[in-house]
């Protein structure tokens, strides 16, 4: 019989071959990297059978269906090691995440972390014994019969809630064995790049009504460099981290009065402020008009808009003289009325409102995170008015200054999704048909890279999203615009035509940095915490020699507060190299150091962030090298020029 493999080519093997018969027909290598086989598209095992004239493709461990079969299989080496070390533990479900896997356990006592380090040497133990993994099926009532007599009442439970009466796998590595679709790899021997990261609290099919159970995450890799490269990741996003950053910057706080609403101390409320006035330059440039609209409103609004039906499980109410209000969640519905106050002419279009009032959001105590996911926020959002003929160019004009404001955070790594309609959706299909396709069509002419999310779209319309990646290679979801024709039909908008008929307006939803709570936390983890200087809470620190050169110090800080940069004067009774190290820990941009020399001078001596043995916390303090000396007015126009090029280097 004949395959047909990736590159289009035919290859004789001999009736009921193997994927790994295949795999050993192409080349001695290949069978031995392969882990598993895609036959037709569908994953399976390196031992299924291959049909005739099949599409056959050899699945190594590097690809993404490697890495998720090495992690599938690396889930059933952890639970059968932890039965062995923990008999009476029953296992429940093992699923592949993002970057590894977690298996949950039914079992009287919590893991510990040297549980952990057990574990990982009797899955090593496992892994050398290298015992082959084979697929066996049984019938429903074999597989009831099997786990009830092993004491496995959430594999009894799992299995009576599968529908139809189909035959069920188990996966079966030595003596231990476990309900599965598969596929695995052949073999434990195939594994080996593992780390076990955590253990956690997790409510039996995430209803808190049911047990709790305890959940084991972990990690698995092709090899030991990926799983080392992985692992000094994670460590590096646990250094830059927002929350532990943002208490030791004093940028913001929460408090139990407020649950998941952050509180903008000074410092932060700096970067706050200075990311909206950077928004609002634009703003000016490109003709929108920024309005204040009212953060609470008649329910009414929120029914018409739909949001009551749709997203009234994330929104917040109350009730005042016997009248339901809503807390707004979007600004969509406010700037609605604003268009709608007055006739319209196809002359005022397009139309560009911009607000950054607050919005809440109801989201569950389990899902909020730092400044990431919060309930209360504000975004640079805008929302356009536009004629159809309209849709294309603003749409390409919103294009172009997304990718300008993401240049400027050196975001290098821009995908773009377009994301299709839900199933619970507002408006006809035809609307739906208009949307999606002006939105593609804006994309194709741009030459734009783009990939499909269906079913992703909000429920007033399609929508493009923005992922970035920052600097340790995260992905983050930033940016949105959605072409929304259902709001204006269900508020009945029109403006008046050339032809002096009434139309319809289409409508723009437009974010770039999105939530401004979330983006600051995202740039300071991007930045590590060491802000741009045009974002820098405090810009310079002026450091006096000693007590005789405070004048000098407060004076010299004085002249750069009045130049506009943001400053303060370090009067502590500390030696200098502790107060450059205390700079530094505060990720301050510049050090103004001030003594004898420099009133004789009038001039201070720079040193920057970035510079020197001092990057060596306790390494000697060499003046010469780490400082330069200029006149203030000069270190002024230096610190300006950087400011207004919104710079990212010093």
């Amino acid at each position: 019989m004949h395959v047909e493999l990736p590159d289009g080519s035919k290859r004789e093997v001999p009736d009921g071959a193997t994927v790994a018969d295949v795999a050993a027909s192409i080349g001695k290598g290949l069978a031995r990297a392969a882990i598993a086989g895609k036959v037709n598209g569908k994953v399976v095992d390196v031992y299924s059978p291959v049909p005739d004239n099949a599409k056959i493709e050899i699945v190594t461990p590097k690809s993404e269906a490697g890495l998720d079969t090495i992690r599938h299989s690396t889930a059933h080496l952890m639970a059968m090691a932890v039965q062995d070390l923990f008999p009476g533990t029953q296992v429940t479900i093992g699923p592949v995440i993002e970057n590894g896997f977690f298996y949950d356990f039914g079992t009287d006592r919590p893991f510990s972390d040297e549980d952990l380090r057990r574990i990982e040497e009797k899955m090593a133990e496992i892994v050398k014994r290298d015992l082959p993994v084979r697929r066996e099926v049984l019938s429903r009532d074999e597989a009831i019969a099997t786990f009830e007599k092993l004491g496995e009442k959430y594999k009894v439970e799992i299995i009576k809630g599968i529908p139809g009466d189909e035959p069920l796998s188990v996966y079966r590595q030595g003596e231990w064995f476990d309900l599965c679709r598969g596929p695995h790899v052949p073999s434990t021997g195939r594994l080996g790049a593992f780390k076990l990261t955590s253990v956690a609290g997790a409510y039996w099919r995430g209803d808190e009504h049911n047990a709790m159970l305890q959940r084991i995450y972990g990690t698995a890799w092709a090899d030991k460099d990926e799983l080392n490269a992985y692992v000094k990741r994670v460590e590096e996003a646990k250094a830059r981290d927002h929350r532990k950053l943002g208490k030791e910057l004093d940028l913001f706080m929460f408090s139990q009065f407020a649950p998941s609403m952050p509180f903008f101390l000074p410092k932060g409320a700096t970067i706050y402020n200075a990311l909206i006035d950077f928004v609002r330059d634009f703003y000016a440039r490109d003709g929108y008009s920024e309005v204040i609209a009212p953060i609470i409103f008649d329910t009414e609004l929120f029914k018409i808009s739909g949001h009551y039906d749709n997203y009234k499980d994330n929104m917040f109410f109350s009730e005042i003289e016997e009248r339901e209000y809503g807390v707004k969640p979007m600004n969509c519905p406010g700037h609605i009325q604003i268009f709608a106050m007055e006739r319209r002419s196809y002359r005022d279009l397009p139309i560009r409102y911009a607000e950054f009032t607050r919005l809440h959001r109801y989201e569950r105590s389990g899902v909020t995170h730092g400044l990431v996911r919060v309930r209360s926020f504000a975004q640079d959002d805008a929302h356009l008015f536009v004629t159809p003929d309209q849709i294309e160019p603003e749409i390409e004009r919103e294009l172009r200054l997304i990718k300008e404001i993401y240049d400027i955070f050196d975001f290098k790594e821009v995908r773009i999704a377009l994301s299709t309609r839900p199933e619970k959706r507002l408006g006809s299909d035809a609307l739906w048909d208009n949307a999606e396709s002006a939105l593609e069509s804006a994309l194709k002419k741009n030459g734009v890279d783009y990939h499909i999310n269906p079913g992703e779209g909000a429920f007033y319309g399609p929508k493009l999203e923005f992922q970035v990646t920052d600097a340790i290679g995260r992905p983050w979801q930033l940016g949105t615009i959605q072409l929304d024709y259902a709001l204006p039909e269900r508020f009945q908008l029109h403006y008046i035509g050339a032809d002096n008929g009434v139309h319809q307006p289409v409508m723009i939803h437009r974010a770039i940095l999105g939530s401004l709570e979330r983006f600051i936390g995202i740039i300071i983890e991007h930045f590590a915490g060491a802000f741009p200087l045009w974002l820098a809470p405090v810009q310079a620190s002026v450091l006096p020699l000693s007590e005789k050169f405070l004048d000098y110090g407060r004076e010299t800080a004085a002249t750069l507060r009045k130049a506009g940069l943001r400053v303060e004067t370090d009067e502590s009774n500390e030696k200098l190299g502790a107060k450059i190290r205390d700079a530094q820990l505060k990720k301050i941009p510049y050090m103004l150091v001030v003594g004898e020399k420099e009133v004789a001078a009038g001039t201070v001596s720079v040193r920057k962030r970035t510079g020197g043995d001092q990057e060596r916390l306790g390494s000697p303090l060499n003046l010469d090298r780490l400082l330069r000396s200029m006149s203030v007015d000069d270190f002024v126009a230096e610190a300006k020029r950087g400011i207004a090029a919104r710079s990212l280097t010093l």
